[in-house]
This record gives structure tokens, C-alpha cells and sequence, in this order.
């Protein structure tokens, strides 16, 4: 491979694993353990000892190239150079990771880091040529280490002297090593994609004559718009997939059916079930990432006020921000709303649009300068928020300039068409504020944030308004597309009937927030708060005059919707009492009894019982294995019986002034 890049194939240096090092460690071991098995309790520091000592530590675990990627002349070509260590052989710093991360850099004759060449990253607005669609290669003439050929400059072969900096020394390598029987490959940093294809074409022209087969590892290579990649990474509980752009709705379809349909063959799912029954998502996000074929021709750069228009529409319809997002909403969640960060960020907001409708030409950077510090968590933290333009452009690096603005309130839906349906949803707000951008007033929601819009009631109708906004503008889109959404997002717990009146109970939206530090054995710890749940509770046919519905003995504070006889309440309890939580001497407020209390007879005419675990006390081993399984447990949750029996006491309303719509019974615990 060295000779296809034209360079000497005696600049190649044998990796060892440390002797120094190792020796030492087998020093350290009890005196009754050989190294092969030392019986140690880590069982990674045991299989790597093991490893270590049965291939033996005079052999070499791989080949280093140093390598890098110059101009000479006006042309580019690949430069290597002579590695010279005070033990004259390479010891990898110990581990087991790929060679390619374990060079042992610091080892290598000092300079002056301001001194050092260091190639910039290509700036993604800069012209760009078409990819060349096949690399040729030169074999390397026979030559002595050292001596130049082909007009390359002769390679120093002095060791370097003590005091003086070697500045230009080539300080990133390609790392060669046979793993586990297959031979991996390890790409040094590069900056153009072209330098990237030429060295993997060198990798497969060498295989390929040797009948090898290889796996490639290493540096990415560089963003760049002429290259499409996708990538499938291991998050903790589920497998992130970043599929490439699409450049129309067909495309968006095809590679979403595509992407679910792969997943369930190898038994994979976007939902699943929790110990209750309960049916959520993985918890994983679908993040929406939009922009233009090339950083130059995204919508965001070519029409700021883009940004602006879709920020505020989705401020004014909260529901946009809770209907595909998961279960962990709020302010300490991963997409917190700009409302939901600090008190004063709409005032704040309000002055960054007024400096972008004042600017008809309003450049790039000043879009990024504008809304960076406001698009951003409590915590300061740029990417954890609802709209993300740590790409869009930023000007500290070429990387960050890429036009890209990225959606991140929402969660993995379970079905393939349901993610379809929430990308319409984004390319119809894209076109519709193209065409006409959204100028109207930020709405001060405050505390009807989550007192209104957790409930299903309120945000179905504030999504369907939304809808009918974009409708206006030539976008219609039809809201039984997302009625799944709905139905997944808050899912009916029972409903009962009681003299021609209809109550149901319905899950809504609980705000998870972030405790305090604590200490634990293993660190720092801050505990996620999911004690609390939320339940709306709608009634119809209702007569308000006579009747009151209360929950565990207190009033429900029904609010009149627009259909006469229809009212909806929430009700907010504790539905867990785990270890760290707020209100640690506020047990569970579990099960959950309505009433329906009819005043002239003073008592309770009929009623329904809710748990949140088995009703009999029993604790699940493991999670429901289908979806009968899941919908026996919810069954066996909920009662359309059990009302307070004889009569009783009058529900008096006990609703605070802040949350009209919600009861919280913690603070009547």
C-alpha cells in the first residue's frame, strides 16, 4: 500500500505492546496466578493480560505509517517520514483499543504546538470540483530509506537533536493491525474528501491483490455535500441511525419504510412496553435535520427569516413541542422549549427578530450570533434544545458552516408512516413561511404551559388550529394523519358511563425535572424525577349545576369546553415513591378514586378505580412480550367500579390560582 502512495515502504514501524510496562504488571500479581490467568476481579484487565502475554511481547501487533496529505508544487501528494522514539522501537500505550488510538504521540520530538503544521478544514462554501470516479497508482520505484524519488523531498534520517524543535515533522499515521483474524485499518485525520477516497482506493487495490479481506476504522471522513453516509451507533438502550439526505418526499418515504422494515427483520422495534403495560416509545429521538443539497442552498441561509417564522410558530402551538416528543419533557429534558429555559428569554427573543426583519441581507453569522445564546437549556448547553444550529453556521469552524437546523422534539414513533407524517408536517410549515413567513406576536403562556397543553384535550385542539393556520396558506393537511399520534401520545385508560353522562380517564404529559446533586458510591449523581404522573379526565353529558366529580375526595376543577355538556380537568398525584424524588414524605397517592358526586342525594352515584401497578400487589419479573400481554396488564390496572359507597362528604374545589385546569394532589396529601 505504501508504494500505490508513493512512499518508501522502510518508513514503516512495527507496533509493540509496552515490555515496560506489562513486565511490571506481572510483577504486581499475586504469586500464586501465572499471567495467562491472574484471577484478577476486572474481567476486561484480565482478558487483555491474557491476550497480551499468550501472543507475546516480542512480537508486533501492528504497522504504523506516519502519513499526511501536502501540497508540493501546486499538486497534492502524500508525504510519510521517520518516527524516531528514545527506546528506537514503538511502544503502544497499553490498552486494548485499535493501535490507531494507542500512539504513543507525546513520544515524538518535541516542537513549539505554534510551530506545527496544521492543515485547515476546507470551508464548505468553497467551490468544489466533481469526485474523480477512479484513482490510479504509481507503483514506487526500489529506493534507499531516505533518498527522494519522483521529485518528493528527501526524508531526514538525523536523529533529532536535543533542543532542537522538528516542527515539521509528519505527526499522523495510518495504522495496520490483524484483530480477532481480520485485518483492520486505521485512517489517519484528513481534511478533503478526495485525500480520504484516494487512500481508500490505495486500501481496496492492495486487498484486492492480495485476497484479503479488511475492515476500516479510524477518522471519518470529512464533511463534504458530494458524500453520503449513514451511520448505525449504540446509544444506551437503543441503536442510533442517521440515514443520508433526502432530496424529496418520495425519498423520505422509500428510506424511512426501508429503515423500519430492516429493523424489524433483524428484531428490532421503535416501541415498546413498560413493566405497567403501558405503551411508549424507545425513548430514542427522531430528529428532523433540514437543510439544502449544499450549505450554500439552505433555506435558513438563503431566507433567515425561515428560522424565525418556524421558531415562533411553533412557540405559539405548544402542542407542536409535546405531541411527538417521548416521555421526558420539560425543562431539564434534551429539547426543553425556549419558554420553558428562563423567565426572560421571550423578551429576549422578541429583541433577535427585531434585528432580523430590520436587515433585508442579514448575513449568515449574524443569524448564528443572534440566536445561539437564546436557542439553548438552563444549563447554557447549545444542543439540548427544540431548534439546534450548532450546524447551521457557526463561525469558530468549517464543520459547524453546513446550513443545517436541527428539529429535536421528537421521539421515534412506532410505525413508519407516523414518521412520515411528522416530516410532512415540517415541509409543509418550510414551504408554507417560504411563501409568507410568520409575523404574529410571541404568546407570554406561562403557566398555562403545562397546565393547558399536557392535557389531550387542549393540545389536540391547539394542533388542529395549527394545522388550519398552515391550511391557510395553501398547506392543507388532514388531522386524521395524525390522529395515531394522539392516540399514542395519550392512550385511553377506561371510560364509565352513570345516567346518560360519559367519564373518561386518559393519560397525559408529566414534566420530568433534574434533582439535586447527590453522592453515591460510584461519583456525582443527579437523579431524573419521575415520581409524579398526569391523568385527564373529560366528561359529557354533564350537569354542573348537580354534579362533581372528585378524585380520592377532592374536587375535580372541570373546565366548560366548547361543546355544551363537555367539561376537562387534569389530575396530578404521586404515583411512585422511589428513592430520590421531590417530597420524599409524600407517599404514593395510589389508587386513584372518582366519584361522581350528585348533590340532592349526597352521595356517590357511580365511580371508577385506577392503579398504576397490579391491583393485588403483584410485582412484574419481566416486560410485557407482546402487545396482548402489555393490554392485559393495563386492563387489570383500571376499574369501571369502586366508588365511595353511602353517603359522603361534599368535594370542595381546591384548585390553585396558578394551574386552574389541574388538581395536584400533593398538595392536599
Amino acid at each position: 500500500m505504501a508504494e500505490r502512495l508513493q512512499i518508501d515502504p522502510g518508513l514503516v514501524n512495527p507496533a509493540y505492546e509496552d515490555i515496560h510496562y506489562y513486565l511490571w504488571r506481572e510483577h504486581r500479581l499475586p504469586a500464586n496466578v501465572v499471567a495467562e490467568d491472574a484471577k484478577l476481579r476486572d474481567e476486561l484487565e484480565r482478558k487483555r493480560l491474557a491476550k497480551v502475554f499468550a501472543q507475546g511481547l516480542a512480537e508486533p501487533v501492528g504497522s504504523v505509517l506516519p502519513l499526511r496529505r501536502v501540497v508540493e508544487d501546486g499538486a497534492r501528494r502524500w508525504q510519510s517520514g521517520k518516527w524516531f522514539f528514545r527506546d528506537s522501537v514503538m511502544f503502544l500505550v497499553p490498552g486494548d483499543s485499535p493501535i490507531g488510538l494507542r500512539l504513543p504521540l507525546e513520544g515524538l520530538p518535541w516542537a513549539d504546538p505554534d510551530h506545527i503544521e496544521i492543515e485547515a478544514e476546507i470551508d464548505p462554501f468553497a467551490p468544489r470540483e466533481a469526485l474523480p470516479k477512479k484513482f490510479a497508482f504509481k507503483r514506487l520505484p526500489t529506493g534507499a530509506p531516505g533518498s527522494s524519488i519522483e521529485g518528493f523531498r528527501p526524508v531526514p534520517q538525523d536523529a533529532p537533536v536535543v533542543g532542537k524543535e522538528e516542527p515539521g515533522l509528519v505527526r499522523t499515521a495510518l495504522a495496520v493491525e490483524a484483530r480477532d483474524g481480520i485485518i483492520h485499518v486505521f485512517y489517519p485525520p484528513l481534511y478533503a474528501a478526495e485525500d480520504w477516497l484516494e487512500l481508500t482506493a490505495a486500501i481496496e487495490d492492495t486487498a484486492e491483490e492480495f485476497g484479503r479481506k479488511v475492515i476500516l476504522e479510524g477518522y471519518l471522513p470529512p464533511e463534504d455535500d458530494r458524500i453520503l453516509n449513514f451511520s448505525v451507533t449504540p446509544d444506551p438502550g437503543v441503536i442510533e441511525a442517521n440515514i443520508h439526505p433526502a432530496n424529496s418526499w418520495a425519498e423520505i418515504v422509500e428510506r424511512s419504510t426501508q429503515l423500519y422494515e430492516v429493523a424489524r427483520e433483524v428484531g428490532l422495534s421503535a416501541e415498546k412496553f413498560m413493566l405497567d403495560g403501558r405503551h411508549v416509545g424507545t425513548g430514542g429521538g427522531n430528529h428532523v435535520v433540514m437543510g439544502g443539497a449544499t450549505p450554500a442552498d439552505s433555506p435558513f441561509l438563503r431566507r433567515p427569516d425561515l428560522l424565525k417564522s418556524m421558531v415562533g410558530f411553533w412557540h405559539n402551538h405548544p402542542s407542536l413541542s409535546f405531541l411527538f416528543s417521548g416521555l421526558f419533557i420539560g425543562p431539564s429534558s434534551q429539547h426543553p422549549r425556549i419558554d420553558e429555559a428562563r423567565q426572560d428569554s421571550l423578551n429576549e427573543l422578541e429583541i433577535a427578530f427585531q434585528q432580523v426583519s430590520r436587515q433585508s441581507n442579514t448575513p449568515p453569522w449574524m443569524v448564528d450570533r443572534l440566536f445561539r445564546n437564546i436557542f439553548a437549556d438552563m444549563t447554557g448547553n447549545t444542543h439540548r434544545t427544540e431548534f439546534c444550529i450548532d450546524k447551521m453556521y457557526d463561525p469558530n469552524s468549517a464543520s459547524g458552516r453546513r446550513g443545517l437546523v436541527e428539529f429535536r422534539a421528537f421521539e421515534m414513533p412506532p410505525h413508519a408512516e407516523m414518521s412520515a407524517a411528522q416530516v410532512l408536517l415540517m415541509r409543509s410549515a418550510i414551504a408554507a413561511f417560504w411563501e409568507k413567513p410568520y409575523e404574529r406576536r410571541l404568546i407570554r403562556w406561562d403557566t398555562r404551559l403545562h397546565d393547558e397543553f399536557l392535557l389531550p384535550h387542549y393540545a389536540e385542539a391547539d394542533f388542529k388550529d395549527a394545522l388550519a393556520e398552515l391550511e391557510t396558506l395553501g398547506f392543507p393537511l388532514n388531522p386524521d394523519w395524525f390522529a395515531p399520534h394522539m392516540e399514542f401520545r395519550f392512550p385511553q385508560v377506561g371510560e364509565i358511563a352513570v345516567r346518560d353522562m360519559k367519564v373518561e380517564l386518559r393519560h397525559a404529559l408529566e414534566p420530568w425535572h433534574v434533582l439535586g446533586e447527590e453522592q453515591t458510591s460510584s461519583g456525582t449523581a443527579r437523579y431524573v424525577d419521575s415520581s409524579a404522573e398526569r391523568l385527564q379526565t373529560k366528561v359529557s353529558g354533564w350537569v354542573d349545576e348537580r354534579y362533581t366529580l372528585s378524585c380520592n375526595g377532592a374536587a375535580l376543577p372541570l373546565q366548560r369546553t366548547e361543546v355544551p355538556g363537555e367539561y376537562v380537568a387534569g389530575v396530578r398525584f404521586k404515583a411512585w415513591q422511589p428513592y430520590s424524588a421531590l417530597h420524599p414524605t409524600i407517599g404514593a397517592q395510589v389508587p386513584l378514586v372518582f366519584d361522581v358526586y350528585d348533590k340532592w342525594s349526597g352521595r356517590s352515584i357511580g365511580g371508577m378505580t385506577h392503579h398504576v401497578a397490579h391491583p393485588g400487589g403483584r410485582a412484574y419479573d419481566d416486560f410485557p412480550v407482546n402487545a396482548n400481554s402489555a393490554e392485559a396488564r393495563r386492563r387489570s390496572r383500571f376499574f369501571g367500579i369502586g366508588h365511595t359507597p353511602g353517603p359522603m362528604a361534599e368535594p370542595k374545589p381546591v384548585q390553585g390560582p396558578e394551574y386552574p385546569r389541574t388538581l395536584d394532589l400533593r398538595r392536599y396529601a
